[in-house]
Formats: C-alpha cells, sequence, structure tokens
C-alpha cells in the first residue's frame, strides 16, 4: 500500500491559466450567459408586437443604464460565442489546431468579438442620432 499526500488528480492551484483555458471558459460563461438572457429577449419582441405601449415600458428597462449595461454584455457574448464557434467549427475540419494557431486563432476571436460589439454599438447609436 503506498501513501503519498499527493493529490489523485490535478487541481486547479496546479495549473497555470492559459489563453486557450481562459477561451474555452469564457465560451461556456458567454453560452450560459445568452441561455439565460434569452427570455428577456423574447420579452422585447414581445413587447414590440404587443404594441406601441408595451414596447414604451419595455424601453424603460432596457433604455436604463442598467439595461444598457446588460445588452452590451449580451451582445459581446453574441459575438463571442459566434466567433468562437467559428474557430470551433475549424477545428472540426482539423484546420487550425498547431499551437501557433490556436494562439493566434484565439487573439482573433478576442479581437473580433470586442470589435463587432463596438461597432454595433457605434451603428446602433449613429442610427439614433447619437441620443444618449
Amino acid at each position: 500500500m503506498l501513501t503519498n499526500n499527493r493529490p489523485l488528480s490535478p487541481h486547479l492551484q496546479v495549473y497555470r491559466p492559459q489563453l486557450t483555458s481562459i477561451l474555452s471558459i469564457t465560451h461556456r460563461g458567454t453560452g450560459m450567459f445568452l441561455a439565460f438572457s434569452s427570455p428577456v429577449l423574447v420579452y422585447w419582441l414581445w413587447a414590440i408586437a404587443a404594441g406601441a405601449d408595451t414596447y414604451a415600458s419595455a424601453q424603460v428597462l432596457f433604455g436604463s443604464s442598467f439595461g444598457r449595461v446588460i445588452l452590451f454584455f449580451w451582445s459581446y457574448s453574441l459575438f463571442y460565442h459566434l466567433c468562437n464557434g467559428i474557430r470551433h467549427l475549424a477545428w472540426d475540419a482539423g484546420i487550425g489546431l498547431e499551437i501557433a494557431t490556436l494562439y493566434k486563432s484565439g487573439w482573433w476571436v478576442v479581437a473580433m468579438s470586442f470589435g463587432l460589439t463596438v461597432a454595433i454599438w457605434v451603428v446602433g447609436y449613429a442610427a439614433r442620432g447619437g441620443s444618449g
């Protein structure tokens, strides 16, 4: 019978976070956030269909500072999950599995998701005439 004080399986404190692990965790987190926040999107679509008064009351929520922060994170989550999903599709086809390419595509996901989020918010505010 061997006795030692080593853990039976590696624990988180043993590993140093790497870009690939952070992106994997973020992918799961954004997916969960999108799933749990989708009823909010359904509420907004229902408010549009229900008429001007209902839509105006929904806009009180979405137009508030808190609502805009939630919408910003929702849009970032959507673009991150989309970009990283495209990356995963490439992996499924056997493309980009080399370590150097994994890191390049990981940074591409971060840059594109942030860029698309900022771009959609700039376009949205421009369409409103820049009013806050």
